[in-house]
């Protein structure tokens, strides 16, 4: 995982805050560079956007074809045991790029951790285990993995964190129940979840959730 991330800033002067976002399987640290600019943003605090490339690895469900992986995926109950190796070697990614973003002059305070589908999974992961604070959490269209690990494993200093959950209620490929189940064992744990829930929305993020996550990005940063 040593490629450069794509690197999009915002507003004027150096950057105050960022946000690091994971694309999805198959895609690459390109997808979600045009969200920058719909997400109509003030020009302060200037933001940097952070969108890594997952590394190049064969998918089981895809018959072992070489793609873009934060993980290796053998079926779409992600909610099940499956590359937990491969899922904490990219959080330790993450981990590594808020630290580059520390030594920039960011705190973990100013920092939003985002992700799409499998990159959303990371990063909830990730996130809800550092041992610093962050500005908050988005996953979309995604699941909470090694949901089981979560109560031995949480960090307190992100129990308080904003969790932004977003899913399409016609998602084929992450099932709605996946994000229903995530929100429900976030919220058991008393996480502050802010949910949405998009109609007709397969697997994909809808207009409505591009405002949906510039509010909350507004808020939290």
């Amino acid at each position: 995982m040593n490629e450069d991330p794509v690197i999009v800033e915002t507003g004027c002067g150096r950057p105050e805050a960022a946000v690091i976002w994971l694309h999805g399987l198959g895609a690459d640290g390109h997808d979600f560079e045009p969200i920058v600019s719909e997400l109509q943003l003030p020009d302060r605090p200037a933001l940097r956007f952070v969108f890594p490339h997952a590394p190049m690895r064969p998918v089981t469900l895809n018959n072992g074809f070489v793609m873009r992986a934060w993980f290796d995926i053998h079926n779409l109950d992600l909610g099940a045991h499956q590359d937990e190796a491969g899922l904490r070697q990219s959080a330790a990614h993450v981990e590594e790029l808020i630290a580059e973003q520390n030594a920039d002059g960011i705190d973990s305070r100013r920092i939003v951790l985002a992700g799409f589908s499998q990159g959303g999974a990371v990063i909830l992961h990730a996130g809800l285990r550092h041992t610093e604070p962050l500005a908050g959490l988005m996953g979309l269209s995604t699941v909470l993995m090694l949901a089981d690990r979560l109560p031995e494993e949480r960090s307190e200093a992100n129990a308080a964190t904003p969790v932004f959950l977003a899913h399409g209620d016609s998602d084929p490929v992450l099932v709605p129940e996946l994000g229903y189940r995530s929100r429900a064992t976030l919220e058991r744990h008393g996480y502050p979840v802010e949910w949405h829930e998009y109609p007709g929305l397969q697997h994909g993020v809808s207009p409505q959730e591009v405002r949906d996550i510039s509010a909350f990005l507004r808020r939290v940063l």
